[in-house]
């Protein structure tokens, strides 16, 4: 680890922080495969990522092209529940379906719309309001990422029901993530948990 993760490293270690970690982007080519690694020992609280991000850290080949994910969803759950174990982290995998672990428990979460995928930085936003949550809840991360992946979802649907395209779904979004109410959060979540 060189001396820009240093301060990281000191000021992560061992207090619980939330960070966000993302393993491809579009630069990735030029980044060293060992540079996503080498984050992990910064030792964050929650890793999240679309199925192909996540299967990197396994050294697996996926599918992925940059941030778009090549490979579903469930191919990353083995690999999920493996870095949680190993890493004491919670691991968000993202996509049509969201899939979150620590490693002993694990969560299914529903909703969202085909149109997020579309629509430019969403998935970093989301690994931004799922630090937040967590940084609120240091005792029980998991709680608080499927809570941040079900607020996502309830507002990306419902902003699908009033969007026309992909630019019209990224304002209606923005609106419906703060519009949603904890009422609302609750009737619209469809999570399932094992």
């Amino acid at each position: 680890m060189d001396r820009r993760h240093e301060g990281g490293n000191r000021g992560c270690r061992g207090k619980g922080h939330a960070v966000g970690v993302r393993s491809r982007c579009p630069f990735c080519d030029r980044v060293p495969k060992n540079a996503a690694l080498e984050l992990l020992d910064l030792r964050p609280t929650v890793l999240r990522g679309n199925a192909s991000e996540i299967l990197a850290f396994s050294g697996a080949t996926s599918g992925g092209r940059g941030v778009d994910a090549g490979d579903s969803v469930e191919a990353a759950e083995e690999t999920a529940r493996h870095l949680a174990n190993e890493r004491s982290m919670v691991v968000a995998v993202t996509g049509e379906s969201d899939f979150v672990t620590d490693g002993s428990r694990s969560a299914r979460i529903e909703g969202g719309s085909p149109l997020m995928p579309r629509v430019t930085a969403l998935g970093c936003a989301l690994t931004c309001l799922v630090g937040a949550f967590a940084g609120t809840r240091p005792a029980d991360p998991f709680s608080a990422t499927v809570a941040a992946l079900t607020l996502y979802a309830v507002a990306g649907e419902r902003a699908h029901e009033r969007a026309n395209g992909p630019g019209s779904f990224a304002v209606q979004f923005l609106d419906q993530l703060a519009a949603v109410t904890p009422a609302e959060l609750k009737a619209g979540a469809r999570v399932t948990l094992s």
